[in-house]
Parts: C-alpha cells; structure tokens; sequence
C-alpha cells in the first residue's frame, strides 16, 4: 500500500511538528502550511493529498471559512477534511460538519482515534 498523503493546516510550529512526527511514525507522508490561504494555493496545484487535517481557528481564514473554499475546488470535492480543534464544546462538531468537514477531532489529539479516520481514507 502507497503512504498516503496528508495536509496539515495550522498557524502552531508545535502542533505541526508532532502531528507529523506522529503521523510520519505510522507511515504517512505530511506535508504542512501555516495558513488556509496558503495551503488553498497548493491544494488548487495537481499535487496529491489525500486528506487534509485543519485547525479551526487561525488568525487570518479559519477553518471554517476554509473549508467551504477547499471543498469548491473541482479536484479537492471529494479529498476528506478532518478539522482538529481545541474546541471541545456541546455543538463544536456539529458546527465543523456544517462548514463541509468530513471528520472532527479535538484536541489534544487522540492519536487511535485519529488513525482511526485516517485509515478509512
């Protein structure tokens, strides 16, 4: 099986580096930008990715603001976006599903369950 690609979408140098060091320890390919623009500009090229992990709330574009433009890229309507987020509130998921996330996982990050949605990619 192909390591699969994976896009992480967050402003924090912390949460990237181990949110890759995790993911790369499974066999994963990462690749991170800091920003949403950023990461819609190289969405928008022909390089592969297959799911995007996004921090909901940036400086900037949030995560919910970002979503909705990724999943209006023509090659990017069906690459899976999980948003990761500090908020753990009654209605938070709801909430990141409405923006056109396909999975939610709050933080701190459980690693099993994050493998879990990953592994369905």
């Amino acid at each position: 099986m192909d390591k699969k690609n994976i896009l992480i979408i967050d402003d924090d140098d912390r949460n990237i580096f181990a949110l890759t060091a995790t993911l790369r320890a499974k066999n994963f390919t990462c690749i991170s930008c800091q920003g949403a623009k950023e990461a819609i500009a190289l969405l928008e090229t022909d390089k592969t990715i297959d799911a995007v992990l996004i921090d909901m709330m940036m400086p900037e574009m949030d995560g919910y603001e970002a979503i909705p433009a990724i999943k209006k890229i023509k090659h990017r309507m069906q690459t899976p976006v999980i948003s990761v987020t500090a908020q753990a509130m009654v209605g938070d998921r709801e909430k990141c599903i409405r923006a056109g996330a396909d999975g939610y996982i709050s933080k701190p990050i459980d690693v099993d369950k994050l493998l879990l949605i990953l592994n369905d990619i």
